[in-house]
């Protein structure tokens, strides 16, 4: 369940920018939210050092 708290929390802030009229900044923070969610998706991943 604590995965799905940012997941609520930007859908509950874009739900409340739209019933305030403020619209662009609630989709600017929809866009940015998507971009990076793919973000760490396809990041590439961090190496690790395995120096022993």
């Amino acid at each position: 369940m604590k995965a799905f708290v940012p997941w609520l929390t930007v859908l509950a802030l874009v739900y409340v920018l739209n019933l305030v009229h403020l619209r662009p900044l609630a989709t600017a923070l929809a866009v940015g939210w998507l971009l990076y969610c793919v973000w760490t998706w396809v990041r590439p991943k961090r190496r690790q050092n395995t120096t022993d």
